[in-house]
């Protein structure tokens, strides 16, 4: 049975959720910055992150954004097969949900129309939108306000089957080294595997959105998430990057099937708030 659904409803949801990721901490990040405090061995990196935990009461009890960066909106909507969309277009609708939530919200607004010429848009739009056809009569909306400080340390390696596992693991590290202080640890680490170049990218990004305390259901993939954390918080880097035991709060690797000539990865990198929202209408 067809169920129908007004854009307005989209737009209206896509607002809330622009200033509630802004303002807001979810709670997955939230549980895992409070264990990060607790188990942090450096007294300087168990300060920084107490004071993380302080800014971040104070942005939700005084509704201040909980960083500058407002981000750039990346939207992933699961539309239900059997969904009828009603009213304006579906990109227009999630547009103006972002133009709505950055000018209503007064959050920043860093979004230039062209890449080269650099003029601002002046309300965060357009978009990245990223849509789907799912089961059922739902849509299923996914917003990440991007930050670049992390975006622009996220990194793509095109490896040679041969590589295997162990250039996977390679890859991971070299982008988290390189990162380093710049992507504002502790950070969380997207990992796409396979596909093809675009697609790992997209994998890595979708990572980025999953509960950091839920791990892949698949088995080799969810000993690889767990020993990456490990040798990731091994490097020292730290909150702040200022030396400590927790330079990541999660990696979360998503994988698809790849051509038998390619092993395709992408780091996709994020902040130690990484804002997401997720809601189901």
């Amino acid at each position: 049975m067809i169920r129908t659904i007004s854009t307005e409803e989209i737009t209206r949801n896509i607002c809330e959720m622009c200033i509630e990721a802004n303002h807001y901490l979810s709670e997955d990040m939230n549980r895992a910055l409070k264990e990060a405090a607790d188990t942090e061995k450096a007294p300087l990196g168990k300060k920084i992150l107490l004071q993380l935990q302080e800014n971040l009461t104070i942005a939700e009890e005084e509704m201040i954004p909980i960083c500058q960066d407002t981000g750039m909106a990346v939207v992933f909507a699961e539309i239900g097969q059997d969904v009828h969309l009603e009213g304006t277009l579906l990109e227009e609708a999630i547009n103006e949900g972002v133009r709505q939530g950055y000018v209503e919200g007064f959050l920043r607004k860093s979004v230039v129309g062209d890449p080269i010429l650099r003029e601002n848009t002046k309300d965060n739009t357009p978009a990245v939108i990223h849509c789907s056809i799912v089961a059922g009569d739902k849509v299923r909306l996914s917003l990440a306000s991007k930050g670049f400080g992390s975006e622009n340390m996220s990194r793509i390696f095109m490896l040679k089957p041969a590589d295997g596992i162990e250039g996977v693991k390679q890859a991971i590290l070299t982008a988290v080294k390189d990162a380093g202080p710049n992507a504002c640890p502790p950070m969380v680490v997207g990992v796409g595997i396979g596909g093809t170049f675009e697609k790992c990218a997209l994998l890595a990004k979708q990572a980025l959105i999953r509960p950091v305390d839920e791990r892949s259901k698949i088995p080799y993939v969810k000993d690889l998430e767990e020993e990456m954390l490990e040798k990731v918080n091994g490097l020292g880097i730290g909150p702040g990057g200022l030396g400590g035991t927790t330079t990541a709060l999660a990696v979360n690797i998503n994988t698809f099937p790849t051509h038998i000539a390619g092993l395709p990865v992408a780091i996709n990198i994020c902040c130690h708030v990484n804002r997401h929202v997720v809601r189901e209408i």
